[in-house]
């Protein structure tokens, strides 16, 4: 509801006092999917963005009182900018407000106002540690920390983060006898949140091992954590003479011969590996992003928050006749390993990855 004007000696009727009551807790909100210039009507009311690309709010002289509130907030993903028109607004936060951030915009004059970022929201977390790197997107400055081992994180400002979290990958089988072939690693989960919480302290951060390959079925990769976000490793190919690949994040492949596939435990993360085929054949290990189909393993998943597009939790490729020997996953992605098509062990999975980004 907007705000209202009573003359000396009106009588309120009931209506218009439980509207009053009313928006005391519930302010009436606008959502604007446009650039929007304030109106004398917004205030005491909520103004709401919601665009996909970058927009402004404008702040014109005349339009308010002294002691007029308007909250503005933005639920859209681009950029929202409180700007100054023919008004003057004063800030000790920034006027650029991302997703789900928001404020109140306070008038000490008609021609100036003070914004006053939070209100309520969450404002962003942040590390002293030294930053792997930096970089400005979309009108925000970054810095992140990327965890290749286990290790710490000091945050001395509680607030949002983006985090991923990547498991280590499933091993690959071995490949018992000449011609015939071990299955595909599974992909270790792949966790990517916008919206992470992190409390003020020093926090753990656990990198997963990669499952180690040999003699004998692929192993098992193993979680990742930071804080309570944590996600699992992949399971392990199969070999010839196993009943099955391994259950996992993702399932690691089956052996030749018709073993059974490896199945996800967690099917918002992690996909099914494929089962071996006949002799010559065995099947790829599932991806975070889907499941393995016959010897190729499952796909990763691309994440950008390094501001470099990276591929991670792919699923390991099943052995075939002639393909050669196992290979491992590469490191510090959470890729389940290749198995061999040939006589040999099978092959690490890779090591799974932690990264925090703040804004700054």
């Amino acid at each position: 509801m907007a705000k209202q004007t009573f003359t000396a000696g009106q009588v309120l009727t009931a209506a218009q006092v439980n509207g009053l009551q009313a928006n005391d807790y519930n302010w009436t909100v606008s959502t604007k999917t446009a650039s929007y210039t304030l109106e004398a009507a917004d205030a005491g009311t909520r103004v709401v963005m919601n665009n996909a690309g970058a927009t402004t709010i404008t702040v014109d002289d005349g339009e308010f009182a002294a002691g007029d509130v308007v909250w503005l907030h933005n639920i859209g993903a681009g950029t929202c900018t409180v700007t100054a028109g023919t008004a003057t607004v004063d800030t000790a936060a920034s006027l650029d407000l991302g997703q789900w951030e928001g404020g109140s915009l306070y008038f000490t004059s008609a021609s100036a106002a003070i914004f006053f970022r939070g209100g309520g929201g969450v404002s962003a977390a942040n590390f002293t540690d030294s930053a792997t790197g930096t970089y400005s997107s979309g009108g925000k400055d970054y810095k992140y920390l990327t965890f290749i081992a286990s290790g710490t994180i000091t945050i001395d400002k509680a607030g949002i983060a983006d985090i991923l979290v990547v498991g280590g990958g499933g091993a690959s089988g071995d490949s018992v006898s000449s011609g015939r072939c071990g299955g595909g690693g599974g992909a270790g989960g792949f966790a990517y949140l916008t919206s992470a919480y992190l409390t003020v302290g020093t926090l753990t951060v656990t990198v997963g091992a990669g499952g180690a390959g040999g003699a004998g079925d692929g192993s098992d990769g193993s979680h990742s954590r930071i804080d309570q976000y944590a996600t699992g490793g992949g399971g392990g190919g199969s070999r010839n003479s196993a009943s099955q690949g391994h259950n996992g994040i993702s399932g690691g492949g089956g052996g030749d011969g018709s073993r059974l596939k490896g199945l996800s435990v967690n099917t918002y993360r992690g996909n099914d590996g494929a089962d071996g085929g006949a002799a010559g054949t065995a099947g790829g290990g599932g991806g975070s992003s889907s499941a393995a189909s016959t010897s190729t393993g499952g796909a990763g998943t691309s994440n950008s928050i390094t501001n470099s597009a990276t591929t991670y939790a792919a699923g390991g490729d099943g052995g075939t006749t002639g393909s050669g020997a196992s290979v491992p996953g590469a490191a510090n992605t959470g890729d389940g390993a290749t198995g061999p098509g040939t006589t040999g062990n099978g092959a690490n999975g890779g090591s799974g990855v932690v990264i925090v980004r703040v804004e700054v």
